[in-house]
């Protein structure tokens, strides 16, 4: 849990209330007036000196009073997209922080009201994302952050601080989660976190294990784990429903990609390839996230979270080319290349997740390097079933900073999967396309015509971080989807 309390007012801040703090943000239009700023005579002479400086990009120096307090100015460009404000409230929540103060003021000179409220959530979301304690194994540990309230003030200033919360909370715990080491983070270890999070947070929760998965017949999932001396892989069930919903409520459900470790199988990856494949699970991770934040918020619907929870290893047992397996729904698949393991357990996942008709299943997966060959790593993927959808999909990524692209979904791709020996092939051997192939395999296994989004989480990791998020693992997807399902409203989109 973040401690972190958040507060607004529109009352304007005094010098008093400046010299007071010792961590202060100043965010005003690009050219400011500063005779309505505390300290704006210092400050203008300052930001002359800044002129290099490009607009959205934040400066800090030292006031010169009794607390040297760190002043942060961040001029604003009107209009500004939501990821240009998340990356430059990220800059200047970094410089703010420095010194880790237990208190940060910002303050807001006219910018107009919906700039101010803009600034002030993607401040708010950097400060908060920032307090996150991510993993680490050294002997002398980063100290953790003393940050314990956040104050915005003056015209326009507000914040909806249970949203922001529950959203930098929910994106954190996927960060936490992807940055755990393999040794750790096992598939039976990652279902024994789960198991007492759906305790202490009052979830449903049901694993299927290796002998129930057989019982079902899910041969995708089952040929990928064979390889594995530990028998802990399974499917984890997680639900939320709203306290005193009706049974007929709609219900979300998140699938997940939970690759704990992915050496590629006997197609084994090479060692650049294979480094950092613990990461292989972070689809799952946000799709656990995105539950947790919307449980937080107490949404009006119903969310099933859906995790793949898996490894794939080499070993004499382990599937390789040529085989044919059967997914649950008895569909026949050949098996290509054992490093197109995703789908092979995402297929049999999503039959299970869409077998009882929820309104809308969205799927999160570290998929395919044919989508980071495209996008590169500040952009994720969109698929669907529904070609409506796709203008509100793309919207969404805009809207929430964590930015989406579609691509094409035809049909006469399948041409590709076809098969001589079997129902169909679980890749192309060339690999041209295989982002799109890999979405036409997979909705292949979405059962009763249910609405579903495939995100292929380029964005997953990337140096450096992305957008308002400091950190290599980005937990992109929770805030998309908060967006997608709160604010874009996608299930009333779906009749």
């Amino acid at each position: 849990m973040i401690a972190t309390d958040l507060q607004a007012s529109e009352s304007p801040v005094s010098e008093a209330q400046v010299d007071a703090s010792t961590a202060w943000i100043v965010v005003t239009p690009e050219k400011p007036r500063w005779r309505d700023v505390p300290h704006g005579k210092a400050l203008g002479v300052r930001h002359v000196r800044q002129l290099a400086t490009a607009v959205n990009e934040a400066w800090a120096t030292d006031l010169p009073n009794r607390r040297s307090t760190r002043a942060v100015h961040l001029p604003l460009a009107a209009p500004s997209t939501p990821f240009e404000l998340l990356g430059a409230a990220r800059r200047a929540v970094e410089l703010a922080l420095e010194n880790n103060p237990k208190e940060l003021l910002v303050s807001l000179h006219g910018c107009g009201r919906q700039l101010a409220a803009d600034a002030c959530e993607a401040l708010a979301a950097a400060a908060l994302a920032r307090s996150v304690a991510m993993p680490v194994a050294k002997r002398a540990p980063p100290p953790p952050s003393k940050l314990g309230r956040v104050r915005f003030a003056g015209p326009g200033a507000a914040i909806d601080g249970p949203r922001v919360r529950a959203e930098a909370e929910g994106n954190g715990f996927a960060r936490q989660l992807a940055a755990l080491p393999p040794n750790e983070l096992t598939p039976g270890a990652y279902r024994e976190r789960v198991a007492t999070l759906a305790v202490d947070r009052g979830l449903r929760y049901d694993f299927h294990d290796i002998a129930a998965l057989k019982r079902r017949g899910a041969g995708a999932f089952l040929a990928v784990v064979q390889g594995s001396t530990a028998k802990d892989a399974g499917i984890v069930h997680l639900g939320y429903r709203p306290p005193g919903a009706r049974r007929d409520v709609p219900r979300v459900a998140l699938v997940g990609k939970g690759l704990c470790y992915d050496t590629g199988g006997v197609n084994v990856k090479t060692a650049r390839h294979m480094f950092g494949m613990h990461q292989d699970m972070t689809g799952s991770a946000v799709a656990l996230g995105t539950l947790l934040a919307l449980q937080a918020l107490k949404v009006p619907f119903a969310v099933d979270a859906w995790l793949a929870l898996a490894a794939n290893h080499i070993g004499p047992d382990a599937y390789q080319p040529n085989d044919i397996v059967r997914a649950a729904d008895g569909t026949s698949i050949e098996v290509v290349h054992t490093d197109a393991e995703g789908r092979m357990v995402l297929a049999d996942t999503l039959l299970l997740a869409t077998a009882g008709k929820p309104a809308l299943a969205i799927d999160y997966a570290t998929l395919t390097g044919a989508c980071i060959y495209s996008l590169g790593k500040s952009y994720s993927a969109v698929f669907t079933n529904r070609p409506a959808l796709v203008p509100l999909l793309t919207a969404a990524g805009q809207a929430s900073g964590e930015r989406v692209w579609p691509f094409p979904f035809d049909a006469d791709y399948d041409k590709a999967l076809e098969s001589q020996v079997a129902d169909i092939r679980q890749c192309a051997l060339d690999g041209e396309a295989d982002h799109i192939l890999a979405a036409r395999f997979l909705s292949r296994f979405v059962q009763n015509d249910t609405p579903w989004v495939h995100l292929d989480l380029a964005a997953a990791n990337r140096k450096g971080g992305l957008a308002h998020i400091a950190t290599d693992e980005t937990g992109f997807g929770v805030r998309y989807t908060l967006q997608l399902l709160l604010d874009s409203k996608v299930l009333a989109h779906l009749g």
